[in-house]
């Protein structure tokens, strides 16, 4: 017994990379649109018994997210600079127990969901199935940041969903902003690789964007904006939401200045940065509600 608890402890820390749980910020960015989700849905601070619903199965099932991301790119992470010491491209951990963890993570996040209602429980089988996908998307599609954004923005149906039992029409324009969003800051992140992945054949909107990278990023982030101004004209947003845009336009030409060089390192600034963007509007949303 004693020797199954000391190897779990040597197994951990491998397991915890692998979720991603030493590097927050993809959590981050996915629990700000689901935050937005909620907080629209109920028209103010939602349900708490979602709230903690919502938090631990964006962790869960961001952390499945990364697991199933390194099985399918197991061959190819030792080849790429950023990912080449991932703990199954060192073989700390095996093929097999990812596939495990990855199903541990995804049904316990089912769990969490069981305590929604149906509607919420049908639409959880989407998330699963986005997730799952995405990391083999790059093989086929220059566009995987597209499926990314998909993935990153289901929990904002699933959101109106469990808060009142039915999906909001208005919800898809919300999901639209983020999938863009997403599309962005994902180009910064695969523009740290873009070298790295045209050896390796793997695809990516940094590829297929090639030097218009700058102008099409540039021109999808007008878009985010006039999406979301959109959400606050259908959510009867005004004053400090509309302030959280104007501060999210400033962020915006920030990032374009950070990746006018397309440095490795400044265009992965430019992907945190995005953090920023997802707390901002959360604020100018909850802040809108707060003072009316």
């Amino acid at each position: 017994m004693d020797s199954v608890l000391q190897q779990a402890r040597e197994r951990f820390p491998h397991y915890w990379q692998l979720m991603r749980f030493d590097r927050p910020i993809g959590t981050l960015l996915v629990l700000w649109p689901t935050l937005w989700g909620l907080w629209l849905a109920a028209e103010g601070v939602p349900r708490a018994d979602l709230l903690v619903i919502f938090i631990l199965g964006v962790v869960l099932m961001r952390a499945a997210g990364c697991v199933i991301n390194d099985f399918a790119d197991r061959k190819i992470d030792g080849h790429v600079e950023r990912t080449k010491n991932r703990p199954i491209a060192t073989g700390r951990v095996q093929p097999r127990e990812a596939l495990f963890l990855f199903a541990a993570l995804v049904l316990l996040s089912f769990v969490l969901v069981l305590f929604t209602n149906a509607l919420t429980i049908g639409l959880s089988f989407g998330a699963v199935a986005l997730a799952a996908c995405y990391p083999f998307m790059k093989r086929y599609t220059h566009l995987p940041q597209v499926v990314l954004g998909a993935a990153f923005s289901w929990s904002i149906p699933m959101a109106f969903a469990a808060q009142t039992g039915e999906i909001n029409p208005h919800s898809w324009l919300i999901y639209t902003a983020v999938v863009v969003w997403t599309v962005v800051y994902d180009t910064f992140y695969a523009m740290v690789d873009r070298d790295d992945d045209l050896k390796i054949g793997v695809k990516s909107t940094a590829i297929l964007f090639a030097e218009q990278d700058r102008v099409i990023t540039g021109s999808l982030q007008v878009i985010v904006l006039i999406t979301l101004l959109m959400v606050g004209q259908r959510f009867e947003l005004a004053g400090i939401y509309n302030l959280s845009l104007v501060a999210v336009g400033g962020l915006f030409i920030y990032q374009q200045y950070l990746i006018r060089q397309r440095v490795r390192e400044a265009c992965f600034q430019a992907f945190l940065n995005n953090n920023w963007v997802g707390f901002i509007v959360f604020a100018g949303i909850a802040g809108d509600y707060f003072f009316r």
